[in-house]
């Protein structure tokens, strides 16, 4: 085989795998017909949990120099504000909202750094398969450059014991293997946004109103990225002139609309009407899928970023356990500058560590052989073919397991956010909630994907927040009565 492993697409979700194998040692080729930097929608925000990693990994000193970080956040839903701090995760209390240009050309550097091959502008036509239809590579092509992109180049075959799809949504390698869907949802939203300069946004907002929710976050370059998220079904409408209808719903927001155009619009609008939701099988003989390609949820939530982050980790964690850290990494110091106790490479050489879970548990994937060593001697004895592809797929289905469990709850709570509905509950809960900083930080934290959505909202949990809060309420209306008296 020409590599151990092939990953196909290098952003969030590609990039983060490729870095954090080459740094267990594998050898790894990583290829994307985008070239970097380059632009691609997103919602931007990289949620605690995701920061968290990227400072783990070592590459939050690049990011935060040029983006400003979100500690605080103000959630306005109408009648209830909440204004409060984001929980920590392994010491990280704040968002960032970067750039795609500038968070993806980061990851590809590290991962060019950690030792993989990144190659730019290669698009893959077809998988490569043995005898018994396992998957054993892949075969694409290099693309020109520039506008008119120029000739490409004759096509190429590579091979690896494993090919990951990290392609987004509308997957190569997910289609070529036929991974089964679950979980599938229809897209329900679509969203719209821009950027801004010279406006004021000292916190982060997210403003919910019936049918639509808009979060306006600080990005690079002085710029403020505002969002819109609406039901699919007025799309149409809506794009037959974008600039109206984005600035009638801001202008639903309390004083957004005003401040916005207080500011100037840098770019133009941004549309994105087919976000679908749902899970993929993630692994077969010989593929893996990682990201979008994997699993794929209404960005409203913000959460794909951080949940790339977090399955690049889980599934890198797989693929050292089945297939080992090699003899050159046996016998190197870690790629990257990255020292023997970093607890990434402990995760990935199966070692537990207290600060890999959910949230602060970015490691129920910290499983496995007990040292760098077992595993090392593990995947020497098991190279010869047949047992190495069982000890993978072996690994992959705990990926699966693993990555359904820590995505499952996220995935619940962007859905009930995708509704655009604002309950009667919701209102309660929120208004209970305003004048507690505490339980607004664990509210922020469901949000951030740091505190598990299913259990904040256990109905024993919400009931005695609702009912706290009316109690509170009442004290003080009975309180005031009194000294009026």
């Amino acid at each position: 085989m020409d590599h151990d492993v092939i990953v196909v697409g290098t952003r969030a979700a590609g990039a983060a795998t490729a870095m954090l194998l080459a740094r267990a040692g594998l050898r790894v080729l990583a290829v994307d017909r985008a070239r970097f930097p380059s632009d691609t929608l997103s919602t931007h925000q990289v949620q605690v949990p995701g920061i968290a990693r990227l400072r783990r990994w070592g590459l939050l000193d690049r990011i935060a120099a040029v983006t400003p970080a979100v500690p605080t956040v103000r959630v306005d839903a109408g009648r209830a504000v909440l204004h409060g701090r984001y929980p920590a995760v392994d010491g990280v209390d704040a968002l960032y909202g970067p750039r795609r240009t500038l968070l993806d050309a980061a990851l590809v550097d590290a991962a060019r750094a950690a030792g993989a091959e990144v190659r730019e502008g290669v698009a893959v036509e077809e998988l490569t398969r043995d005898a018994e239809g396992r998957i054993t590579g892949i075969r694409g092509r290099e693309r020109g450059e520039g506008r008119g992109r120029g000739p490409s180049a004759a096509p190429a075959t590579e091979t690896a014991r494993l090919v990951i799809g990290a392609d987004g949504k509308r997957s190569t390698v997910a289609a070529a293997v036929g991974a089964k869907a679950y979980h599938v949802r229809p897209a329900s939203t679509f969203a719209c946004y821009t950027y801004w300069s010279g406006v004021d946004l000292p916190v982060g907002s997210i403003y919910v109103r019936p049918g639509l929710t808009v979060p306006a976050f600080p990005t690079n370059d002085g710029l403020v990225m505002v969002a819109l998220f609406a039901p699919l079904a007025e799309f149409d409408r809506f794009r037959a002139d974008p600039a109206a209808g984005y600035l009638a719903a801001l202008d639903r927001c309390g004083d957004l609309g005003e401040r916005v155009r207080s500011g100037t619009r840098a770019e133009p609008f941004r549309l994105a009407p087919d976000v679908p939701n749902g899970f993929r099988a993630a692994h077969g003989p010989g593929w893996a899928l990682v990201g979008d390609a994997g699993v794929v949820m209404d960005p409203v939530a913000g959460q794909g970023i951080s949940n790339a982050f977090r399955d690049a980790e889980l599934l890198a964690a797989a693929i050292v356990r089945g297939l080992g850290s090699d003899s050159h990494a046996a016998s190197s110091p870690p790629i990257g500058g990255h020292a023997a106790g970093d607890p990434v490479l402990a995760a990935l050489a199966g070692a537990r560590h207290p600060s890999v879970g959910y949230p602060s548990d970015l490691g129920s994937e910290a499983r496995g052989s007990d040292s760098i060593a077992a595993a090392d001697s593990e995947s020497r004895a098991l190279r010869s073919g047949g047992a190495t592809n069982r000890s993978l797929d072996d690994a992959l289905a705990g990926y699966q397991q693993e990555r359904d469990a820590a995505a499952y709850p996220i995935y619940a709570m962007t859905r009930s956010l995708a509704t655009l509905r604002v309950w009667l509950a919701q209102r309660l809960l929120l208004a209970a909630i305003a004048d507690r900083p505490a339980e607004t930080t664990r509210f922020l934290g469901v949000l951030a994907g740091a505190v598990r959505y299913d259990d904040y909202l256990r109905p024993a949990n919400v009931l005695g927040l609702v009912g706290g809060g009316l109690t509170r309420r009442l004290r003080r209306s009975v309180a005031a009565g009194d000294a009026g008296g």
